[in-house]
């Protein structure tokens, strides 16, 4: 049977991340998460400051497992900051695409494929994908999104510093030098806006069933 590759990308709090779970566990996907590598990253130059280096990075990426993606100190607003400045940075975005393409390439055998979301999926980590989405939403829904988000997780921030910061990393996402977020031709378009989580997982599903029945 023919691997099922699915990349998606999208800015910062547009549910690509949710929808890419519930696709990873409807499908059998191996999923990662590739912003979570960026805040990671971005994390260990807050943790290690004067120390952090290329040395440090390529150490840590290295043996980095999956696990260590899903720490919840990631998700901080700080860490979120400096995970979209790291990701400027050419050296790192090189250590960060030789993990991407072989988890992309290379997923364990239990699964049937893999799906991958992040900034540069569709237009750099997964040219060559079976299926290429493109998920947003308005700017003010998806500050929004995660406020409510880091409020779940106790944190002190008022909205108004959400869509702040979310700003800030629209502008870092869309603006850099290198792999900068675009849409590319043959991804498609999912505004979540006014889609709810299911009814938008059902959109995707319909039509990713439509071509694997094909």
């Amino acid at each position: 049977m023919k691997k099922i590759s699915v990349a998606i990308d999208s800015p910062a709090a547009a549910g690509a991340g949710t929808q890419a779970k519930l696709i990873a566990k409807h499908y059998n996907l191996f999923y990662l998460d590739t912003g979570k590598i960026y805040r990671f990253i971005g994390f260990i130059k807050i943790k290690y400051k004067n120390k952090f280096s290329y040395f440090l990075i390529r150490k840590k990426i290295k043996n980095l497992k999956i696990k260590d993606l899903n720490k919840k100190f990631l998700l901080s607003d700080k860490v979120a900051t400096e995970a979209s400045i790291v990701a400027k940075n050419q050296k790192i975005r090189k250590i960060v695409f030789n993990f991407q393409k072989k988890c992309a390439d290379k997923p364990p055998q239990k699964f049937r494929g893999c799906i991958l979301d992040g900034r540069d999926i569709t237009s750099v980590i997964m040219k060559n994908a079976m299926f290429k989405f493109y998920i947003t939403a308005n700017i003010k829904t998806r500050a929004l999104r995660r406020f409510k988000e880091l409020k779940l997780l106790k944190k002190k921030i008022s909205y108004q510093d959400v869509l702040k910061s979310i700003k800030k990393r629209d502008k870092n996402d869309f603006n850099r030098k290198h792999s900068p977020l675009k849409k590319t031709k043959d991804s498609i378009l999912i505004n979540t806006t006014n889609l709810t989580k299911r009814s938008c997982f059902l959109k995707i599903k319909q039509i990713m069933d439509k071509r694997l029945l094909n």
